[in-house]
């Protein structure tokens, strides 16, 4: 019941039927008042009418004065008068000359009107007097009644004065009245009645469509902008219908633009390399790329003494961006992790609703930026000794300040070395930049690794004879292990390996390789004795030109670029190479390559 209230339906029901009840309670009103007043007046010219009619019979029969006549006279009267009309004939003096009522209230009737002297002195011949009284009823005892009275003053046979006086229970009137009122009041609810059936018909009917159109917005706040009116109608409502099914389509066609939008952004912010974050006005984190979400788990840690997950740093440019609407950059360094943090303020109208930060990481342009000047350092600083004994030992003997021939072919010898140790640095740069590049060829043929071992320690075991260090191959591995491989690139990895574990192995040291296999790999080691080298230095030991300790390796004869070119080698061969400390002392080089155990 309270849902039709609140429905548009029951509203404009409840409307209209109001309206209509007060137009027919207005119209009951006036009706009913005409009503009465018709009725009051037919009954005083039905009155006048009959007194008219008395006082003409009473004049004709004035003259005989018989019983016969008298009764008669009497007979016509009464035919004239209903049961509930009366009346008396008096003179200008009050007598009754005739009394045409048969009630037992007529002594007490008769009284009351001839005490009323207004009714019958002085009368106008043809004029009649209305007069409401209240008499004793005509049906019941001791009851008084509302009378209405007529005086019709007429002229006698003889000449005399006299009245007619006519008088009428109101109850006829009431009666009538009231059965003319009950039948105003059934056609009253009648038409209230049809009146309600019709308002709700036409309620319904009008707002059918409008219970249709929010079905539809229903359905269009769900998401389904497929949602069509059917237009049956050319008036507001059929134009109403038009312009919601326009709107459906335009909100469709928004909807698929801003999801469009929405993915080009996604697909912008995930395959960005920057990491990029969107704050409120409250510092709040709104939105975040991959890269945003993987850089705040780093800083987690960073920072996990603030409730931020930002570093104090950041989010003081953050807040200097939303307080004072300007954008912010600056480069930090954060946990040896270096970032151009760019802040810039978000708007709304006039309003700033927030921030967007952006979070490039500078930390391998920094290490790229330091490789590139140490690799120039370090070209300039391996090329300047040969270069520097070349211009001396040159200019000495140009200057001929040599004493012997004997001298002077030292000096030329040195020439000769330093010229071939510039010769092997230019080839070692151009293999490695060659290597880096991707242009490394590699002729990979089924390999005995175990014999291959054993060919390289055959190899250098005059070597490390004479710097007194035991170069040996342990392994239970036999010589029917292959592995895929080019055998000359892995030559030259090695021959690097080994070389440099017996130049930096004390006398009496030992050098020891080995073969151990898992599942899919096969690890070739290269462990010595030596000095070592630092924890902090091993992640760098393959770069290029590196050096753990500069004077652990001068006059070793080195270029510095034998463990990139390996590492590169490796690599091209799907593997890889690490370098860890050894259980007590010394370094151990693990050499990584694919390995099939099927075919072996």
């Amino acid at each position: 019941m309270i849902r039709i209230w609140n429905s548009i339906v029951g509203k404009l029901w409840a409307t209209i039927l109001l309206l209509v009840s007060f137009v027919l309670f207005i119209v009951t009103l006036f009706l009913l008042e005409f009503l009465d007043n018709f009725h009051t007046k037919q009954a005083e010219e039905s009155l006048q009418r009959e007194a008219t009619t008395i006082s003409k019979i009473v004049n004709d029969y004035n003259e005989q004065t018989t019983s016969s006549m008298t009764q008669s006279m009497n007979q016509i009267v009464d035919d004239i008068l209903d049961l509930e009309t009366n009346a008396i004939v008096v003179d200008q003096q009050g007598n009754v000359l005739y009394s045409f009522h048969t009630s037992s209230s007529k002594k007490e009737i008769e009284d009351q009107l001839l005490s009323e002297d207004s009714l019958f002195n002085t009368p106008e011949s043809g004029k009649h007097k209305m007069k409401e009284m209240i008499l004793p009823s005509l049906t019941e005892q001791d009851v008084m009644e509302q009378f209405l009275i007529l005086s019709y003053p007429f002229e006698q046979a003889n000449g005399e004065q006299a009245s007619v006086l006519m008088y009428q229970s109101l109850d006829a009137v009431h009666r009538t009245t009231k059965s003319t009122t009950n039948i105003v009041f059934l056609s009253a609810f009648i038409a209230f009645i049809l009146t309600t059936f019709f308002a709700f018909f036409l309620s319904t009917r009008i707002t059918l469509p409008l219970r249709k159109m929010k079905q539809a917005a229903f359905e269009l706040s769900k998401g389904n902008f497929d949602t069509h009116l059917p237009v049956a109608q050319n008036d507001e409502i059929g134009q109403l219908a038009t312009a919601f099914n326009q709107m459906g389509r335009q909100l469709k066609y928004n909807i698929e633009l801003i999801k469009q939008e929405k993915e080009q952004l996604s697909s912008i912010l995930t395959s960005m390399t920057d990491a990029v974050v969107t704050f409120n006005q409250d510092y709040s984190i709104l939105l975040k790329n991959p890269q945003a979400e993987l850089l705040l788990k780093k800083w987690y840690g960073y920072n996990q003494k603030n409730h931020h997950p930002l570093p104090k740093e950041v989010f003081h440019m953050l807040k200097h961006a939303i307080s004072f609407a300007e954008e912010v950059e600056d480069e930090l360094e954060l946990g040896g992790q270096f970032y151009v943090i760019s802040i810039s303020p978000l708007y709304s109208e006039n309003s700033i609703r927030g921030a967007v930060a952006v979070f490039r990481d500078m930390t391998e342009q920094h290490k790229l930026d330091k490789l590139r000047s140490d690799f120039i350092a370090n070209v300039s600083h391996e090329l300047r000794t040969p270069i520097s004994m070349l211009q001396g030992y040159s200019e000495a003997i140009i200057d001929d300040v040599v004493s012997s021939e004997e001298e002077r072919m030292e000096m030329v010898q040195i020439i000769h070395d330093e010229s071939k140790r510039m010769s092997r640095l230019v080839t070692d740069l151009l293999n490695l930049a060659r290597m880096e590049s991707g242009y490394i060829q590699l002729n990979k043929n089924p390999l005995s690794i175990v014999e291959f071992l054993e060919r390289m320690v055959t190899k250098f075991s005059q070597v490390a004879k004479d710097a007194k260090v035991d170069l040996s191959l342990e392994t239970e591995e036999l010589n029917t292990l292959l592995v895929t491989a080019d055998e000359d690139r892995l030559e030259q990895v090695f021959t690097n390996l080994i070389d440099n574990a017996i130049r930096h192995t004390p006398d009496g040291g030992a050098v020891t390789l080995g073969v151990y296999r898992s599942t899919g790999i096969l690890d070739i080691t290269v462990a010595d004795t030596g000095v070592g080298i630092p924890e902090k230095d091993l992640p760098y030991i393959f770069e290029r030109f590196y050096k753990a300790d500069k004077a652990r390796t001068r006059g070793k004869g080195g270029t510095g670029l034998g463990l990139a070119i390996a590492k590169n080698i490796m690599e091209a061969h799907n593997g890889s190479i690490l370098a860890t400390i050894g259980e007590e002392k010394g370094t151990i080089f693990i050499c990584s390559l694919p390995f099939d155990a099927i075919n072996n």
